[in-house]
This record gives structure tokens, C-alpha cells and sequence, in this order.
């Protein structure tokens, strides 16, 4: 349909913030803090593609509170779930049978987790939606912003949301709504990891022209009910090595939180060569070492699910602001790798952001750059914090994650917290994308991975049924390829068809149909981890949005 013929209507807001991410709803937050401050009234959105508020969160979580301390001090008080202190961690080298500890005690303060909190971070979203909203922000999920609004001057002035009832041949059914137009003086995308708007606006404006490319992960997550002898609250555990070798990167986590919860996860960075890789199927043999089945023995799992991670830290920091707007959060990529966490500074983003907005609408502007916002970003703690560990993922990459690299990057992580951010290394690069990293299947064998038992280790398909996704049928698939013969033509006979693996929600499989091979996109299945659009090799698929309230329903995640 050309967008032309197409009339909606509109409301007209002072801030637009996609995303109800710890992001999103921070600077949300922080603008109607500033209103009451300062006696004025500024009017604020936040749209959230997800069902509720906290349906598409899914984090490890070990939160740092240090931005939630200075932007609510009292928030113990006020009743925020964060509701497990750590008391004790471990960090472990695995091997196939075994686990060597490494000393905590020698490890960099600026790694370690005391003060920290295991949360969903899921719910911590949903109790600061509901601090947002008794200030007077309108948040409305089951909206997905699927397109951004341009001023005459070419400044970013708002998004489309709720455009509903296009069916999978295009055509509009009876139930079409061609949503709304939401314009805002400022749009602030906190749309999390390799967010759709995100990505396009940093294409248009070039916001990535002067940094590395952004580098990810994929993180898979498990929630356990364990018994009370396998339960020992506000336990955090790390590790590394086995199931993946030297040269592929990532790791695991178990978190012990809440009513007898474990968080466990793991990580493979995506910048992973061998295309016969599943981090799936890693994730789940992972499961089987004695030490982790031990732990889940006679638990249940209740909850799984899977979502990209920018790991690209310092270097791939892309400009911040463009004009009418802003990224905030994992939008632009501010996690800190050795550390584990980005909650803390994506809630600080989002608050630098709003402080930069609210002071721009007192001065009577809008659809300008917020040149404040970068300023307050250089000079900030989460600055500071990311270029003390920015070396540790390029060293990872280039020494092994096993002993060269993690060695070397422990070195470095502790000159850099004694000299402030002084490194030998200086500032190591990130060279190429994670899609680029994919060499040909003829350089690699095929791995064989063991089958589920269904007790400790499950198939796909029946673990995505524990992220509760759900989609509409009768929509266009949300996953385009932009040259529908490349997978059959290109990368089946050259990588083995690697989506059918990297995928962790069986989205994508190549079927026989009459003597031809097919691939086929089971686009209700997709968790919206956006892997596929970050690991395609020839960056064949677009991850967009479908229509509001698709997509996985995490519950505590």
C-alpha cells in the first residue's frame, strides 16, 4: 500500500519514547521528575510493541542499582523488586566433567557483584511503569512503532503504531486499522538490541560513520524452580569454557533469586566462524555438566526465552543524537561485557537523554540535535566504566576466551582500574560484523549434538512453548528477506543453511517439496531475539516489527 493513500490520526506529545525498556521508562520518569522540580508540564508516551509492560524484557538479571539509586533514592521503600542481594559469587573455568574455581578475591572490584541485586528485570520494568504512569506518562503497549515520521526538514518528528489487519498476501481485511501517528517535539528510541527504528535511523543519519561495528551475543535463558536443597539465595555463578572451544567466545550464568528461582543462561558471542554451531543446542549440552545438573536435579524449568546482546562496549558507541531525537539504552549499546550487566547504564542513558529533552523544550525547541545528551554522556560514570573494560572483548577475540584471553584481559581490566583507563593495548578495534565472521561450512565439520532428554534438556520447539509467543496468523511474516533465492542458492550450499541453527525458536528450516528444496520462515514461532537480522551472512533478513502484542509473553524473565 502506498503510504499516501493512507490517512491517520494523530496526537501531538512533547516526548515520544519507543520502548518500555529500563531505558525508556527511566527517562519517562526523569522528565515528570523535572516537571515537579521545576513547577512545569511536559507530555510524555511511552509505546511498547510487547502485550504488557515487561512481556518482551528478558535479562539475566544481576542489576546494579547505581542508577536506580540516584533516580529513586527510596526505591527499597517504595516497594522496587529487587529482591535478592547477592552474598555470594563464583566464577569457574569448565571443562566435560569438571570445574576449576577461579579467586574472586583476585578479580577487579569492578567486576565483582557485592551491592548488586538478582531481579527479573521484567518486573522491574513493570513496577517502574507503574511509578511512570502515577506522574502522569502515558504508556501504551500492544503498539508497535513500524515506521518514523520526518519533519519537511528532514528532522525525526515522531512514529506510526497500531497499524493492525494486513493479511499475509498484503491486502488490508475487514479488520484493518491504519493506526496513529504519535509527533513528538523529541523521539527518544529505546528500543533495546538492534532495535528496527534504531537501525534505520542509524543508516539515514549515519550515525555509525565514526565507530566500530556493533558487535552481539546471544543470550538464552532458563527459569528454574529448584528444591530447597538446591536453592542458596543471592548465589551468583559465572562461567567459561566447555561446551564452547577456544575460538568461539561467551559463557553462563546462575543466578539463585526469589522463591526458590534460578536464572540460567547462556551466552554465545556472534562473531562465532564454524556455522555448524547451534547456541541452542550449546545452551542445553551445557546443562548436562555434573555441576549444573546437580544444581536443576529435581527442579522444573518454567519459563525459557532468547534476545540478542550488544557486546561492542566502548568502540562501538555510535553517535547518540540525530535531529528530533535520541538513542538511549541498548539502541545505541552500552553493556558492559566483563561485567555481565547494561541494566544500570541503560537506565542512566535514558535519564541523561530526558534531562537533555526537558531542558531543550524550556528553551523553546524542538526537532534540533540534543548536543546535551552526548556532552552529559562523555562526562558520566557509564563513559568512564566502558572504556575501563574496553579491550576485554577485542582480547577475547583475538587471544581465545580460554586462558590467553581471559589472562591478558584480566591484566588489562585491573590497569585500567588502577590508572583510570590507561591500557598497553590502547584501544583495540573491533574489524569486521559478527555476519562477516561466518567462514564456509567446507572449513568446518558438522557437530553433533545429543538428543534431549526432556527432563534437563529440551527441543526447541517444546521450549518455546515456555516463552509463551504468540503471533497472528494472518499477517504478513514480520522476517523479510531481501532476496528470497539467496538462502536456497547461497547459503545452504556455502554455510549449511546456518539459520536453521543460530535461530533459537525454529523459525527457520529448508523443507523437500516435490523434489525441491524450499526455506521456509515459521514466523509465529520468533522470540524477537533479532539474531537473524545480526548472524545472516550475506545479510539477506530484515527483522521488523509485527503487529502489537506478538511475540513471547515472559513472565519473571
Amino acid at each position: 500500500m502506498a503510504e499516501e493513500t493512507i490517512e491517520r490520526e494523530s496526537m501531538e506529545f512533547d516526548v515520544v519514547i519507543v520502548g518500555a525498556g529500563p531505558a525508556g521508562l527511566c527517562a519517562a520518569i526523569r522528565i515528570k521528575q523535572l516537571d515537579e522540580e521545576k513547577g512545569t508540564e511536559t507530555s510524555v508516551v511511552v509505546v511498547e510493541k510487547g502485550s504488557e509492560v515487561g512481556a518482551h524484557i528478558l535479562s539475566g538479571a544481576v542489576v546494579d542499582p547505581k542508577a536506580l539509586n540516584e533516580l529513586i533514592p527510596d526505591w527499597k521503600e517504595q516497594g522496587c523488586p529487587l529482591e535478592t542481594e547477592v552474598t555470594e559469587e563464583s566464577f569457574l573455568v569448565m571443562g566435560p566433567a569438571g570445574s576449576l574455581p577461579l579467586p574472586v578475591f583476585a578479580m577487579p572490584s569492578m567486576v565483582k557483584n557485592h551491592g548488586c541485586y538478582i531481579a527479573s528485570m521484567g518486573n522491574v520494568c513493570r513496577w517502574l511503569a507503574e511509578k511512570a504512569e502515577g506522574m502522569g506518562v502515558e504508556i501504551y503497549p500492544m503498539m508497535a512503532a513500524s515506521k518514523y515520521l520526518k519533519r519537511e526538514d528532514g528532522s525525526v518528528s515522531g512514529v506510526v503504531v497500531g497499524e493492525v489487519g494486513i493479511g499475509k498476501d498484503g491486502e488490508k481485511k475487514g479488520s484493518y486499522e491504519p493506526g496513529m501517528e504519535l509527533h513528538g517535539k523529541y523521539v527518544l528510541l529505546g528500543e533495546g538490541v538492534r532495535g528496527s527504528l534504531s537501525k534505520e535511523i542509524i543508516a539515514e543519519f549515519g550515525l555509525d560513520s565514526e565507530s566500530d561495528p556493533q558487535k552481539y551475543g546471544i543470550g538464552l535463558k532458563e527459569l528454574w524452580k529448584v528444591p530447597d536443597e538446591n536453592f542458596k539465595p543471592g548465589y551468583v555463578q559465572h562461567t567459561f569454557g566447555w561446551p564452547l572451544d577456544n575460538d568461539t567466545g561467551g559463557g553462563s550464568w546462575c543466578y539463585h533469586f526469589g522463591d526458590n528461582y534460578v536464572s540460567i543462561g547462556f551466552v554465545v558471542h556472534l562473531n562465532y566462524k564454524n556455522p555448524y554451531l547451534s547456541p541452542y543446542q550449546e545452551f542445553q549440552r551445557f546443562k548436562t555438566h555434573p555441576d549444573i545438573a546437580k544444581m536443576l536435579e529435581g527442579g522444573e524449568r518454567v519459563a525459557y526465552g532468547s534476545r540478542a546482546i550488544t557486546e561492542g562496549g566502548f568502540q562501538s558507541i555510535p553517535k547518540l543524537t540525530f535531529p528530533g531525537g535520541a538513542l538511549i539504552g541498548c539502541s545505541a549499546g552500552f553493556v558492559n561485557v566483563p561485567r555481565i550487566k547494561g541494566n544500570h547504564n541503560a537506565m542512566k542513558t535514558g535519564m541523561m537523554a530526558a534531562e537533555a529533552a526537558w531542558d531543550a523544550l524550556q528553551g523553546g525547541r524542538a526537532g534540533d540535535e540534543l548536543e546535551a545528551y552526548t556532552e552529559k554522556f562523555y562526562s558520566s560514570w557509564v563513559h568512564d566504566e566502558l572504556k575501563k573494560v574496553r579491550n576485554a572483548k577485542p582480547l577475547w577475540t583475538k587471544y581465545g576466551t580460554l586462558l590467553g584471553g581471559i589472562a591478558l584481559s584480566g591484566a588489562d581490566l585491573w590497569l585500567n582500574q588502577l590508572t583510570g583507563g590507561w591500557s598497553p593495548f590502547g584501544t583495540m578495534r573491533h574489524d569486521k560484523t559478527d555476519a562477516a565472521a561466518t567462514e564456509p561450512a567446507s572449513k568446518h565439520k558438522p557437530i553433533a549434538y545429543p538428543k534431549p532428554d526432556g527432563t534437563l534438556t529440551f527441543d526447541r520447539l517444546t521450549n518455546v512453548s515456555f516463552s509463551f509467543t504468540n503471533h497472528e496468523e494472518d499477517q504478513p511474516a514480520h522476517l523479510k528477506l531481501l532476496d528470497p533465492s539467496v538462502p536456497v542458492d547461497v547459503n545452504l550450499p556455502t554455510y549449511a543453511g546456518p539459520s536453521q541453527r543460530y535461530c533459537p525458536a525454529g523459525v527457520y528450516e529448508y523443507v523437500e517439496e516435490g523434489g525441491e528444496t524450499k526455506f521456509q520462515i515459521n514466523a509465529q514461532n520468533c522470540v524477537h531475539c533479532k539474531t537473524c537480522d545480526i548472524k545472516d551472512p550475506q545479510q539477506n533478513i530484515k527483522w521488523t516489527v509485527p503487529e502489537g502484542g506478538g511475540g513471547p509473553n515472559y513472565p519473571n524473565m
